[in-house]
């Protein structure tokens, strides 16, 4: 047993038979602390660094080898909060997968993202050892991006990129949230954005859903969007289109 196996990392939940975060079914593990606050959040109980719930790096290598033939076409993903926050935590996690073979998977919104050598080091570092990313990009336009997350969206095309030149595979993600990400003019340019990638394997349009507002009477939280109506089939499929669009225009 190697000392880095026994990295602590602190996580929120864990999710043994995920489905939704990247290919097959997966252990999906929830990582805590997240420096973007958007209004959508699906688990703000993963909002702050809390340091109450510890696991190392053996204790999920002997989850997954517990459920490892459920995981045939799967693997382990890193979720949160924004995992990258215990990015040290991530990189242990994923050596470790891949020494045994296993498909690693991070799902990210690039909060920590900065265009710094050292930063940039251990990105690479971590995308080394990393599948598939499954990249978060709540808002093109920066303004609207703070409003609806209190953070500029500036590194976090940056880090898109960035993923994109180091030759990372990325699944891009993008929340319809009517009345905050479906404008029409902001969809194209978001298109025309990811049209640019020469990584992007799949754009998945993620309709916004009020499953979490329960979530956040019990953690008494102001809940933002409580007003909002989740979008149809139909509306998510018009708004898709647009963003194909954009894309092709780049083609």
């Amino acid at each position: 047993m190697s000392e880095n196996n026994n990295k602590i990392g602190y996580y929120s939940s864990i999710e043994t038979f995920g489905a939704v975060d990247g290919p097959g079914v997966r252990l999906v593990v929830f990582l805590q602390g997240c420096l973007l606050r958007c209004k959508y959040c699906h688990n703000p109980e993963t909002l702050e660094f809390k340091k109450d719930k510890p696991i190392t790096v053996d204790e999920i290598m002997a989850l997954y080898k517990k459920n490892q033939s459920f995981y045939k076409n799967g693997g382990i993903t890193l979720s949160g909060g924004e995992a990258t926050t215990q990015i040290d935590f991530c990189i242990e996690v994923f050596k470790a997968a891949k020494a045994k073979g296993i498909n690693t998977c991070l799902d990210t919104c690039f909060g920590t993202y900065q265009e710094v050598d050292k930063i940039q080091d251990k990105w690479k570092e971590l995308l080394s050892y990393t599948d598939l990313v499954l990249a978060d990009l709540k808002h093109i336009d920066n303004e609207k991006h703070i409003n609806l997350t209190s953070r500029p969206n500036t590194n976090i095309l940056q880090a898109i990129k960035f993923l994109d030149k180091n030759g990372a595979k990325m699944w891009i993600r993008h929340v319809l949230v009517p009345g905050w990400t479906d404008d029409k003019e902001d969809l194209y340019k978001l298109g025309e954005f990811v049209g640019e990638l020469k990584n992007m394997e799949r754009l998945e349009m993620l309709p916004y859903h009020n499953m979490m507002v329960p979530k956040y009477e019990n953690l008494k939280m102001k809940f933002y969007l409580k007003d909002v109506e989740p979008p149809t089939k139909d509306y998510v499929k018009e708004c898709r289109k647009i963003i194909e669009q954009g894309i092709m225009a780049k083609k």
